[in-house]
């Protein structure tokens, strides 16, 4: 089959920059699909977009049709002639194609939250970011009072997503309800525990998730200055988080005037040392503070005399990027989402 005629505009062709896709070599055959298209003067948008999650068929080149995006995978470079030549940029049948990316088995039973866009976008873009619901969800609780965002997040039932399920509402109320400031917001993304990937493929696939949720957590709060602690062993993800970070300040989404609200709220990205025990909460504010990483007693608690002795909110990274959709969609949503009822008992033994 000869190759598809020119369009009026680029094809769009996304090639994972996730490291997984990576590592089996996605920048290879992201090169030799700009080489390819070049040669049959067939132009294409190449957009590197984070990963479906399918392993199995990384790379997984997807292109954009007008019936959807089509699925072919695993590419390998010397596949990209052959694709070409058998017209994918069309959507047509190759011995790698797997159809509508949409209605693949893993993918069509899935209604995702928090990696809702990982894999649609390109995570560095703003546009497409914003296009896909992004900063939706801070653009509401900025015209909320910091009690009201607390009280959406409460009420909504979301529990800390790093294990220990404790509820984030009552964690948030008792920073914003100590009395010593300033306060702090840390975003603990140093997962260790071996074949835990989720924070890796958020942070690479869709930043300005985390960012936007921990900024949500610092209005309902009252902190000014946030961190993201990463583990040293996701390089990749720390360079695009610092990409993301740099791009979401030159936007006006952080800085000392947050989307023309006068408030304030800065966001650091910090590298562990490749200390397992950092990943446990007091452990990690020490080593945030310049101290070796060590586990200290509790209490008192890091919401009553946190990083530096001050209040601070620490949130696993799927807990800070499951906030926007809550103040975006509503507090109902989140459950109703997941299909279950949570507890509205308070857990007065958090304060004892």
């Amino acid at each position: 089959m000869s190759p598809p005629l020119t369009a009026s505009r680029p094809q769009r062709v996304y090639v994972p920059g996730d490291s997984g896709a990576l590592s089996v070599g996605a920048d290879q055959v992201a090169r030799s699909l700009e080489i390819e298209a070049q040669r049959c003067g067939l132009p294409i948008e190449l957009v590197r977009n984070g990963s479906r999650g399918l392993y199995r068929l990384e790379p997984l080149v997807e292109v954009e049709t007008p019936a959807g995006r089509m699925a072919y995978g695993s590419v390998r470079a010397p596949d990209v002639p052959d694709l070409f030549a058998a017209g994918f940029l069309d959507g047509e049948p190759h011995r790698l194609g797997h159809g509508l990316t949409a209605l693949m088995p893993y993918l069509a039973g899935q209604e995702r939250l928090t990696f809702a866009r990982v894999g649609l976008t390109d995570p560095l873009s703003l546009d497409d970011y914003q296009a896909h619901g992004g900063f939706v969800g801070l653009r509401h609780a900025i015209g909320l009072e910091p009690g009201e965002i607390v009280q959406e997040v409460t009420d909504s039932g979301l529990r800390g997503r790093g294990g220990a399920a404790f509820p984030t509402g009552i964690k948030w109320a008792t920073v914003r309800n100590a009395p010593l400031a300033p306060k702090y917001v840390v975003c603990n993304a140093d997962e260790g525990d071996s074949g835990t990937f989720s924070d890796r493929m958020l942070m690479e696939g869709d930043p300005y998730c985390l960012i936007e949720g921990t900024t949500i957590a610092a209005l309902a709060v009252g902190a000014t200055q946030g961190y993201i602690y990463s583990r040293s062993e996701y390089p990749h993800a720390f360079r695009i988080m610092e990409a993301a970070i740099a791009r979401a300040r030159a936007a006006g989404f952080l800085g000392p005037d947050l989307l023309g609200s006068g408030r304030t709220f800065e966001l650091e990205l910090r590298m562990g040392a490749g200390a397992y025990i950092c990943g446990e909460e007091t452990a990690m504010l020490k080593s945030l503070e310049g101290r070796p990483g060590l586990v200290r007693f509790k209490p008192p608690l890091p919401a009553i005399a946190g990083l530096f002795g001050r209040p601070t909110v620490i949130n696993n990274a799927m807990s800070l990027a499951s906030v926007p959709i809550i103040l975006a969609q509503g507090a109902a949503f989140y459950p109703d989402a997941w299909g279950v009822t949570y507890s509205r008992t308070p857990l007065l033994t958090y304060f004892s």
